[in-house]
């Protein structure tokens, strides 16, 4: 089943369309990556979602309710954090989820083990300290704790480590892992390193178009450019480059501290010819391994294709 199913949706605002022909589906318990540069129509797509604002074409349905039509029935099955996200600052943490539980009705002993079993997982189990008083990793941690106080099947993150530091990124993406097979997470952000801990399918999204997804390491095989060899030599040579001059496998190469990242288009000559060539050179070779692609090398060649097609 589907937790999320969208198509052609449109979003137009005056002369700027922010959504265009957008299409995806989310699978029920996946955690999803939503990734796109600012202003690729993220946020208006999560708004458009959670039934805050109107497309002006397409469909959009939420665990099986079309949002446009019907957004009442979403709401109670869909736990969000916005970017920004507000709180009380008087109030405790444990104050502050049992306040939430009550906008959902929920009261008595079950909500009080939910909201005790939510502040463990948040690490604030115990802290007296007012929210006013939090970090903002603190308050992050928060905001996910209070997006999950009635048990969505669905939770919706909108930049959740956005302006952390690295302990408080560290931190809430913990908590997502820890959340993981407990609900489907859609978990939109622009931080690449993010999604490629914490998701198995993401969707590539810029200008408001999807233009590519799949399973996070598909997209690293399919789109990570070519492929790369990391060479250290016993002692560096600048003369390295010169040495390869002229290899039909090479396509190019970049000294990086004591390594070599060279990028080859074929993986079989380049494990063949290199030791070769630097021990006829009278280099000692110390590392020869090849280079997984990144998430981030995919979606830098997806961005700039699309940049080309829109040019």
């Amino acid at each position: 089943m589907t937790a999320i199913e969208v198509s052609g949706l449109v979003k137009q605002f005056k002369q700027h369309r922010a959504l265009d022909q957008l299409s995806f589906s989310v699978p029920e318990g996946s955690v999803f990556g939503f990734l796109g540069p600012n202003g690729a129509g993220k946020t208006t797509t999560i708004r458009i979602l959670l039934g805050l604002a109107h497309a002006d074409g397409g469909s959009a349905s939420v665990l099986g309710a079309d949002v446009l039509t019907d957004p009442q029935q979403v709401a109670p099955q869909v736990g969000f954090l916005p970017d920004v996200p507000s709180f009380y600052p008087w109030m405790r943490a444990d104050e502050y989820l049992r306040f939430c539980a009550s906008l959902f009705g929920l009261s008595g002993t079950a909500t009080t083990r939910r909201v005790d079993l939510l502040l463990e997982l948040a690490g604030l189990q115990g802290v007296a300290t007012p929210i006013g008083g939090f970090s903002r990793g603190m308050k992050q941690r928060l905001g996910v704790a209070q997006a999950m106080i009635n048990s969505p099947r669905l939770l919706i993150l909108d930049e959740p480590t956005s302006a952390l530091d690295p302990m408080g990124r560290h931190d809430v993406l913990n908590l997502i892992t820890a959340l993981r097979g407990s609900t489907t997470i859609f978990f939109s952000t622009h931080i690449l390193s993010d999604v490629e801990r914490v998701c198995d399918r993401v969707l590539v999204l810029a200008s408001g178009r999807a233009v590519a997804a799949d399973r996070t390491e598909a997209l690293r095989a399919r789109y990570g450019g070519s492929q790369k060899l990391r060479v250290e030599l016993v002692e560096q040579h600048a003369a390295l480059p010169e040495a390869l001059a002229g290899e039909h496998w090479l396509t190019g190469l970049e000294r990086r501290g004591e390594a070599w990242m060279i990028d080859v288009i074929d993986m079989t000559a380049a494990h063949h010819r290199l030791p070769g060539i630097v021990a006829s050179q009278g280099w000692g070779l110390r590392r020869l391994e090849p280079v997984e692609a990144s998430l981030e090398d995919a979606f830098v060649q997806l961005i700039e294709n699309q940049q080309g097609v829109a040019s």
